[in-house]
């Protein structure tokens, strides 16, 4: 498991790199200032997290089971959460509008939170 979360959270890093030089340079023809910034906190967080992950995946003083817990919390919380920051301000660009989606962006939050209660909770478990 520990070489599935180093490479993810490898993979996480380097997207948000891709998705910020995008961000930065693709995006202002398109959209707004704001929907520009918004596109960032998405990739800041995304990229947040993957660092995390890296160290996760380095942590030998937490359970194979908390880890892989932390892990799918902060997979599931980027996924929703970045993800759905990004298909959000692209859909101007797209001609499609995804406003529905809205409701996913704070349940993605939530698994982020939850991801560091978990983490919080394994360390003090730690004997």
């Amino acid at each position: 498991m520990n070489k599935t979360i180093l490479i993810t959270g490898a993979v996480l890093g380097l997207l948000a790199v891709l998705l910020g030089a995008f961000g930065a340079h693709g995006l202002e023809k398109f959209v707004d200032t704001e929907s520009i910034d918004t596109f960032n906190t998405g990739v800041r967080y995304q990229m947040y997290h993957a660092i995390v992950c890296i160290i996760l995946g380095n942590m030998s003083v937490l359970s194979p089971s908390s880890k892989k817990r932390i892990f799918y919390f902060f997979l599931g919380g980027i996924t929703l959460f970045s993800g759905s920051i990004y298909l959000l301000v692209i859909d101007e660009v797209l001609g499609v509008s995804l406003s529905s989606i809205g409701f996913v962006t704070p349940l993605g939050g939530f698994l982020l939170i939850f991801g560091w209660i978990f983490f919080i909770i394994s360390l003090i478990k730690i004997k």
